[in-house]
């Protein structure tokens, strides 16, 4: 068991430092401690890290802004490992979003930038860096909330950003970054969009697809301005799925959708609904009257008016 009483004992090294040194207080006041942050703590990152940056062909930076809560955007910074292998074969990495420190009132994203781009480059991991917004001008829980939609933006976006979330996914932070990494772990638990995640991997697959692919979607649901977890949108979030009358679904096995509708029959058929599900390999989504000469497009016709006929049989 750890000595705490030996603890609080400054180290050697430390005690060398001169008083002036060791005085350092992050303010209580926000405009001076954002002062201390953008002229302190980043100013010593950058010439500490700066001179050993790695080469810039080693990774790409891409600037987002995602929105949030009040109609407001917040920046998010991707660090992103070169993704093309000597074979000339995309790749993709683990993902690590990260958030700053600052005391919930100061501090930003960039101030942590040149340490990460090491840490990109170094460990192979996308790095997702979160600006959320600040107190006392954005109070609990906005900037929370900020951090949150971070997280869930860089689940959503993985394809876009060069992650793959099965090979990793971490939140981390510094100082009140930490604190904040810990409250997005405690919320992606307890959260269906993370839930299901793992299980639904064809948007990613097919993020350039026939008809209908993967990174088309975002802008429909933007137009429609829907709320992802509404269940009003969303029936696969719903608490419960009990009672609900029997479920024939047909599903296109290049469909972007297609995991999401396997998910759909699979948790209807856990909680004791009746099922049918058909799956047409190799197809696109609505490929049924796109190309209707197709077999699978003969198939799907007749399998549809089967599945008529067994709800009927199962209302009957």
């Amino acid at each position: 068991m750890t000595d705490r009483g030996s603890l609080g004992t400054e180290c050697t090294e430390f005690a060398a430092l001169t008083e002036s040194e060791k005085s350092i207080v992050i303010p209580t006041d926000p405009t001076a401690a954002r002062e201390l942050f953008k002229n302190g703590y980043a100013v010593t990152v950058e010439a500490h890290f700066g001179p050993t940056l790695p080469a810039e062909s080693a990774y790409r930076i891409e600037d987002h802004h995602i929105p949030v809560e009040g109609d407001e955007k917040i920046f998010v910074r991707c660090l992103i490992p070169t993704s093309t292998s000597s074979g000339g074969q995309d790749r993709t990495f683990p993902l690590l979003v990260w958030y700053h420190g600052g005391a919930w009132i100061s501090g930003f994203a960039l101030m942590d930038d040149y340490i990460l781009r090491h840490i990109c480059v170094e460990l192979q991991i996308v790095i997702v860096n979160v600006d959320y917004r600040l107190a006392p001008e954005y109070t609990f829980p906005i900037g929370v909330n900020d951090c949150y939609a971070g997280l869930k933006w860089a689940a959503s976006n993985n394809a876009l950003i060069s992650a793959d979330l099965s090979k990793g996914f971490i939140v981390s932070g510094l100082s009140a970054g930490g604190n904040l990494a810990a409250v997005m772990a405690l919320r992606a638990r307890d959260d269906p969009f993370f839930k299901y995640k793992s299980s639904l991997r064809s948007v990613e697959e097919f993020w350039e697809a026939p008809v209908l692919f993967g990174k088309s979607l975002r802008p429909y649901y933007e137009l429609t301005k829907v709320v992802p977890t509404d269940t009003d949108f969303s029936p696969l979030l719903a608490t419960t799925h009990a009672g609900l009358p029997p479920l024939c679904m047909q599903v296109a096995g290049m469909d972007p959708l297609r995991d999401e509708d396997i998910l759909y029959e699979q948790t209807l058929k856990a909680a004791g609904v009746k099922t049918k599900l058909h799956i047409y390999p190799g197809v696109p989504h609505a490929f049924e009257w796109i190309f209707p000469t197709l077999s699978a497009s003969k198939q799907f016709e007749k399998d549809f008016r089967d599945g008529i006929r067994w709800l009927l049989e199962m209302s009957a």
